[in-house]
């Protein structure tokens, strides 16, 4: 006979005690414990996995015995079942144990008029701690939302009476309204949170998002803002990300600039981070990489921005301090998109654009509004010939980021790819109109007037234009640089480089200027320049090509040999071609596997 089989049966024994009939109400003892309240005192200790396991047990004994818990304990059991199963992120497990728990709790409703207490009340049979019907909503939102169903979401948020919605309910429906485009509703649950919260500095911001002037906001913060000490900043912080939100990045960099320079709020990293990110969105690549490695520095656990930090490292062509921010990214944590984006960049600036778009794919899946991961793959799509798909994911950019020229520029540059000229003129003025005459706009014009042989002259007033407002201004450079060469006016080229060349220095300026120096023959300043070029970025293949070439020009006694030489590399490059092709095809297996094409 079995020892342990006949301890289960004595009355000691937790499964006698619950398979027993309950006592009547006057002989249980008030301040005896029953199992509900330890499976509670569990969940408040965050014991979640004990929870879990026996919530279950709990819960198949009741399904086989009714009698053996009342309503209001089975309300409680579920609950605290599907808080263990959303800590163990079995989101769609959790929404159905919590759709049973509110099932349970509106037939308790019926027959009982126990109220929910607040927790201060002894646990007596006659006073249950019932866990709130409003959290049990809000966590089967957050479910909805991990499973990317906001509609489920907002339809279950909705159903919670206004007076009875917390702040952090009103702030996740404006958040999902704002996703679904529905700005009126999105507004008012914003505003909401901060008449409860008025330094919710993430409503504020998502007010600011959505065209709410920014004296409205700091009206609603006005009083909290005369009544406590030291919140004289947050006037000009909101004026100054007003700025940002209408994309006037000047004033806006210079009021976080009169921010940053006060001593309580000087190093800050957020500052510093929304510093960088405006300097990028100005154009001011060099000053943006300064701010993002002042941040950086600062924090090293800093993810926040460093999917656009990675991306100028990679335009700069610094792949090894791009693979290196990759895998330090990644040691940080793999649940954000910024480490894919990083390493997308590398791959996609390594032409491995299959491996990009993956990448890429990978980084919109943990965060589908990441808008440097639509233009990661946008462009990878670009470069693969996809266009019509890279186009949906700039258009998708642009709408999470109206006022970032660079997805404007994805689009127009996709619409040039496809012969579009009618649509990317059409977008350039409208870009033009709506960010306003500056020199990132004027050049954006430019470059697609140059493409139809009509608007040539438009196109050389533009850059002018541009050139005036910004001498050195990259992108209007180099623009420049190509109608001049159309035009074989090397000379005027070679001082335009010199000139933008003087303060700063660039690969692609460098080679331009080395090509222009070809075309005059000074051989010898040109080879220096490819030199230059390829300092700052060893993979730039054009300015290899050009020193190949002055090579052969020199040599032409040796003419023969060389050309034997570059057979011989051109079989090898070949091969090259062949790998890369083969691990194109692996990563397309593998982007098959995932379902991320």
């Amino acid at each position: 006979e079995d020892p342990g089989a006949a301890a289960i049966l004595e009355p000691s024994s937790i499964l006698y005690r619950l398979s027993a009939p309950p006592p009547p109400p006057s002989v249980a003892s008030p301040g005896r414990m029953n199992v509900i309240d330890h499976v509670r005192d569990m969940a408040a200790a965050g014991l979640h996995s004990n929870v879990r396991l026996l919530s279950s047990l709990l819960l198949t004994m009741s399904n086989n015995n009714p009698e053996l818990f009342s309503p209001s304990q089975k309300y409680q059991l579920l609950v605290y079942h599907a808080d263990s199963l959303f800590h163990d992120k079995e989101y769609r497990n959790a929404v159905s144990k919590y759709t049973m728990a509110l099932q349970q709790k509106k037939a308790l409703s019926k027959t009982s008029k126990v109220r929910p207490s607040t927790g201060n009340s002894a646990s007596t049979p006659q006073s249950q701690c019932l866990p709130s019907e409003i959290e049990v909503k809000y966590k089967m939102a957050e479910c909805y939302t991990m499973l990317k169903q906001d509609k489920d979401a907002i339809a279950i948020l909705d159903g919670i009476p206004s007076r009875q919605r917390t702040p952090k309910i009103n702030m996740m429906l404006a958040n999902l309204y704002k996703k679904a485009g529905q700005e009126r509703p999105s507004v008012t649950s914003y505003k909401e949170v901060l008449r409860q919260c008025p330094l919710a500095l993430d409503a504020i911001l998502g007010l600011l998002s959505l065209s709410v002037k920014g004296a409205e906001v700091a009206s609603m913060t006005m009083n909290v803002i005369q009544t406590v000490p030291n919140l004289d900043w947050l006037s000009v912080w909101i004026k100054a990300y007003a700025f940002v939100h209408t994309g006037d990045n000047s004033r806006a960099i210079n009021t976080i600039c009169s921010l940053e320079k006060k001593s309580l709020l000087r190093d800050n990293v957020d500052l510093l981070g929304s510093l960088a990110d405006l300097y990028f969105r100005a154009g001011d690549n060099k000053n943006s990489v300064l701010k993002f490695e002042q941040a950086q520095m600062l924090d090293p656990y800093l993810i926040k921005g460093m999917d656009v930090y990675g991306y100028l490292l990679a335009r700069e062509g610094r792949l090894e301090d791009v693979e290196s921010l990759g895998c330090r990214l990644f040691n940080i944590s793999d649940q954000h998109a910024e480490p894919w984006v990083v390493s997308g960049c590398h791959s996609f600036y390594s032409k491995r654009y299959s491996r990009a778009l993956y990448l890429g794919a990978k980084a919109i899946q943990l965060n589908s509004n990441s808008v440097q991961a639509l233009l990661l793959k946008g462009a990878a799509l670009r470069n693969m010939g996809r266009v019509q798909e890279a186009i949906i994911h700039f258009r998708e950019a642009i709408r999470l980021a109206p006022c970032r020229l660079d997805c404007y520029e994805g689009l127009i540059e996709c619409y040039l790819a496809s012969n579009s000229i009618r649509e990317a003129m059409v977008m350039a003025n409208n870009v033009y109109k709506t960010l306003g005459a500056n020199a990132q706009t004027l050049t954006l014009l430019a470059t697609v007037c140059l493409e139809d042989p009509v608007t040539q002259e438009k196109a050389k007033t533009l850059l002018d234009k541009a050139l005036t407002q910004r001498p050195d201004y990259i992108k209007a450079v180099v623009k420049k640089a190509e109608l001049l060469s159309r035009e074989q006016k090397y000379e005027d080229g070679i001082a335009l480089l010199r000139n933008a060349l003087a303060n700063q220095s660039d690969c692609v300026l460098h080679r331009i200027l080395g090509d222009f120096l070809v075309a005059v023959n000074e051989y010898q300043e040109a080879m220096d320049q490819y030199s230059i070029a390829l300092s700052l970025d060893p993979n730039d293949q054009k300015s290899l090509e050009g020193m190949q070439k002055m090579e052969k020009e020199e040599s032409p006694t040796d003419a023969t040999q060389e050309e034997d030489v570059d057979d011989m590399e051109g079989s090898g490059e070949e091969g090259d071609l062949e790998g890369s092709d083969s691990e194109a095809a692996q990563w397309a297996d593998q982007e098959q596997w995932f379902g991320m094409q």
